[in-house]
């Protein structure tokens, strides 16, 4: 069995690019406020929630290990 990933969007630092949805359409959604959500805060790990954190323009998406907790991305330096 794979990874799990625990998936957040720090709401303070988002700015509603949609990049996230671009990327992982099926794993992000913009609220009213143009704000990004994990459409699955737990979800397997995935090519497609990766590419949206990594082309998030602010960072705001933060990805971990669901069972640890470890850092997945940002990676730690």
């Amino acid at each position: 069995m794979g990874d799990r990933w625990h998936v957040e969007v720090d709401r303070a630092v988002c700015i509603g690019s949609g990049m996230c949805v671009n990327h992982a359409p099926d794993g992000f959604r913009l609220d009213t406020a143009r704000q990004s959500h994990p459409v699955h805060p737990e979800t397997d790990a995935g090519e497609r929630v990766l590419a949206a954190a990594e082309g998030c323009p602010v960072e705001a998406i933060l990805i971990t290990l669901a069972d640890g907790g470890e850092p997945v991305y940002p990676p730690e330096d």
